[in-house]
């Protein structure tokens, strides 16, 4: 008998389902034993068990005790026979619990079972996703009838809860290094069939070079002092995507209103001075026309811009899946990233909010499977630097080093006569697209020019008009920058 002043050890008992909801939950106690039977005959079957099974797997509390009893049989390395497990239950106070060692002895009885334990366990594991997609359910039941949940945080629990249900009950199978090969050149194969780009082309025919468009899951930081560009660089990517490859792009502005993004847009579309679309100027009839004809295809680009100020990371979540969702968004702007609100435990807490936004961003851009550019803001050191050549360095990304570490590639915007590094008057279009991290390709320099009347990012053998009349994909075809004239790069391995 078990000393009486022992605290018993019990496993974390699950949601009880039955009195909750006044149903009785899937459950399979036949098969449950039928389990453990064959662990404690067959010495095969432990492994896969072990591996496929989790204590939650078992619906009954004494099979869950007999199991957890197990479980740590195997990590001390000790054989499982009705023996040891007998007094491993002993030792935590557990063997009358479950019936005694007759029970035990009752279990093994069961010969037949080590021949269909693969069978066994996959409706363990049926049962197991049933029960916890109720107790998902539920939850969101509760919170749902709660005033004071937020419901932009419930929607974004109640996605995660769900997807924890079934992901929590899928393992992936390891995998031998000859179908990774495989998987691998037949997607290479493919590639090669294509004609385009792997990812969302930026429009730019050099950076398309280098990056091959915008990768899949990939977290681009793209950062600067105030004034120098971002906004204007990112609506450049944004409308080529949406507008030359018809892909579905959504940027999230937290700075600037929905109007000041369209008016740049249309500044950008139509050629005309800002000026003028701000309306500082006067447009002339046959401007008129100008506007009206090449806004035609702008007004029909899948390009969607939600203006939300100081958007909360998880209204941010709940939104990119419903865009990726409904609308088929390729491509994820936001702009910029220290404007988001990061959770409400770390308010006050700068380092660790960015850090955790930095943290959401990415784990996002994994989730839904496309890229997401942030902007970012850079500390005074970018300026404040004397000597060599003023470019930003990844230190000077403001407010968190996990920006750099979260990001797979960091671009910077540079331009010499906005930082008082250049008196030269050639110079002041000049700009600098600096690519100081590049977790699977090349860092280096992209030489550009920043066409400010026209709020306007071109390479240097490009002009305005020739720019707006190529495809993307041809552009990195046909350009002589796509050969060798105004990069220079170097390859960088971060693995």
């Amino acid at each position: 008998m078990p000393d009486a002043s022992r605290k018993k050890s019990r496993p974390s008992e699950p949601v009880n389902l039955e009195s909750l909801m006044g149903n009785r939950p899937p459950q399979a106690t036949d098969v449950e034993e039928a389990v453990l039977g064959a662990m404690l005959v067959e010495p095969s079957t432990i492994d896969e068990s072990m591996e496929e099974l989790s204590a939650s797997c078992f619906y009954d509390p004494k099979n869950r005790m007999i199991f957890e009893a197990m479980s740590e049989l195997v990590n001390e390395h000790a054989s499982i026979d009705l023996v040891t497990v007998s007094e491993k239950l002993r030792s935590k106070g557990n063997l009358e619990a479950v019936g005694g060692p007759v029970v035990l002895a009752s279990l093994s009885q069961n010969i037949g079972a080590a021949a269909h334990i693969e069978y066994y366990i996959k409706i363990l594991k049926q049962k197991t996703i049933q029960r916890d997609l109720i107790t998902a359910s539920y939850e969101i039941l509760k919170q749902s009838f709660d005033e004071s949940t937020n419901v932009d945080d419930l929607i974004d629990n109640a996605q995660t809860k769900v997807f924890a249900a079934i992901q929590n009950n899928v393992k992936r199978d390891v995998q031998d290094i000859g179908s990774i090969i495989n998987s691998v050149l037949d997607n290479l194969q493919e590639l090669q069939s294509q004609s385009g780009l792997s990812g969302v082309p930026s429009g730019f025919p050099t950076i398309d070079r280098v990056t091959q468009g915008w990768q899949r899951s990939d977290l681009i930081i793209l950062a600067a002092r105030p004034s120098v560009g971002k906004t204007a660089f990112a609506l450049n990517i944004a409308r080529n995507a949406a507008v030359e490859s018809n892909m579905p792009v959504a940027v999230f502005s937290l700075e600037m209103s929905a109007d000041q993004l369209g008016k740049r847009l249309i500044t950008t579309e139509s050629g005309l001075s800002g000026e003028k679309i701000k309306g500082g100027l006067k447009l002339e009839q046959y401007e008129w026309v100008q506007l009206e004809d090449t806004l035609k295809r702008l007004a029909k680009a899948p390009l969607y811009i939600d203006d939300t100020p100081g958007i909360p990371i998880m209204e941010f979540r709940t939104k990119a899946k419903r865009l990726v969702k409904q609308k088929g968004v390729r491509l994820i702007v936001v702009d910029y990233l220290q404007l988001m609100q990061g959770p409400v435990e770390l308010r006050g807490l700068r380092e660790q909010e960015v850090a955790a936004i930095s943290r959401t961003l990415k784990a996002t851009a994994k989730e839904l499977d496309i890229p997401i550019i942030a902007l970012s803001q850079l500390s005074r050191n970018a300026v404040q630097r004397t000597g060599g050549t003023g470019k930003p360095q990844l230190s000077d990304l403001r407010e968190s080093g996990s920006i750099e570490q979260d990001a797979d590639m960091v671009l910077f915007i540079h331009r010499p006569d906005f930082v008082g590094m250049s008196d030269n008057p050639e110079d002041k279009e000049k700009a600098i697209l600096v690519i100081a991290k590049h977790r699977n390709g090349e860092v280096g320099d992209i030489e550009m020019k920043y066409k400010a009347s026209q709020v306007k990012f071109v390479e240097p053998d490009q002009s305005l008009d020739v720019y707006a009349s190529r495809g993307p994909v041809a552009s990195a075809a046909n350009s002589p920058s796509s050969q060798d004239e105004n990069y220079d790069f170097e390859r960088q391995q971060d693995f």
